[in-house]
């Protein structure tokens, strides 16, 4: 069980069966069963793009979670109970569009710049969520960024 009192779950970046965020999401939903979030939320906004997209339902994956299947058995079941059944294709290009998204509308841009002020002011190199994720994980857990 991850304790995510100590450590950040897996960068977004991870992929499990093709897929970024699920890595993440399952670290949230097991430290979430154990007591040990801290201040991550399992099926956060960002872990509705990955439920949306397969189509599960984020209790019912929480359930197999419980049942403390590991991330083989959880792709498994994913497959399984999809309601938006993917090709690989389609999956891979869905990922690679989520490694890039940044603020799409004037709104979430002043909101990922004031996360990105408070994350890592100096770094330059931040233009997607993913890369405001990554650099708030790290600083979080004692990393200079």
């Amino acid at each position: 069980m991850p304790d995510l009192t100590k450590q950040a779950p897996r960068s977004p970046r991870v992929r499990l069966g093709g897929y970024v965020i699920l890595p993440r999401m399952l670290d949230k939903g097991r430290a979430l069963l154990a007591g040990k979030n801290g201040e991550y939320s399992y099926a956060c906004p960002l872990d509705q793009r990955f439920l949306e997209f397969a189509g599960i339902d984020a209790k019912a994956l929480k359930k197999e979670l419980a049942a403390g299947k590991g991330d083989g058995d959880i792709l498994k079941w994913i497959n399984a109970h999809a309601k938006s059944k993917h090709t690989p294709p389609e999956i891979e290009a869905w990922s690679t569009w989520q490694e890039r998204r940044s603020p799409d509308n004037p709104d979430s841009r002043e909101y990922f710049n004031e996360l990105h002020k408070q994350a890592a002011p100096k770094r330059t190199d931040i233009s997607s969520w993913f890369d405001l994720l990554d650099a708030d994980d790290f600083g979080s857990f004692g990393g200079k960024v």
